[in-house]
């Protein structure tokens, strides 16, 4: 899908597993954004490789926002399971992630396009609450397309 931008033409697609250096680049470099690492960080091998195992493997949709060749910006909504439940009978969730835009590019609707089409295919699949987590800088974009803040959950971080 093809729409004519400031300047050029920006095209929306879906990430196959041909793109696996475009996906892990755009993430890559979204992390090191979001995080205000500098360009030349480093990260850590297992981070990388399992990015690369879940983008390979994993029960997701990455769309691509393209110009010239270039990513400009990316979108995952990452497919999850759960017992039903009387608010959610399908169990089917899912997770927004890997939202980004190049600072060049933003404010010209192209992570609202990616996140609109990541929400119908969501519907399509029958799925009933997608999450997500948002940074300052994107938690107007997820209010003004209806998503709001939750108090349902409590989260025990497993991690390091």
């Amino acid at each position: 899908m093809w729409e004519r931008g400031n300047v050029s033409m920006v095209e929306y697609r879906v990430a196959t597993g041909e793109d696996m250096d475009l996906l892990m680049s755009s993430r890559l470099e979204m992390l090191r954004m979001v995080n205000g690492l500098p360009d030349d960080r480093a990260f850590d091998a297992e981070l990388v490789r399992e990015s690369r195992v879940y983008f390979a493997q994993g029960d997701h949709v990455t769309y691509l926002a393209m110009e010239e060749g270039q990513v400009i910006g990316c979108a995952t909504l990452c497919y999850m399971s759960v017992m039903p439940t009387f608010s959610h009978p399908t169990g089917k969730r899912a997770h927004l992630m890997n939202v980004y835009t190049r600072e060049s590019h933003r404010r010209q609707g192209i992570a609202t396009r990616m996140v609109e089409m990541l929400i119908r295919e969501a519907k399509g699949r029958g799925v009933t609450e997608i999450s997500l987590d948002a940074t300052e800088q994107g938690r107007l974009l997820y209010e003004k397309m209806g998503f709001a803040a939750s108090e349902e959950c409590m989260v025990l971080n497993l991690g390091n």
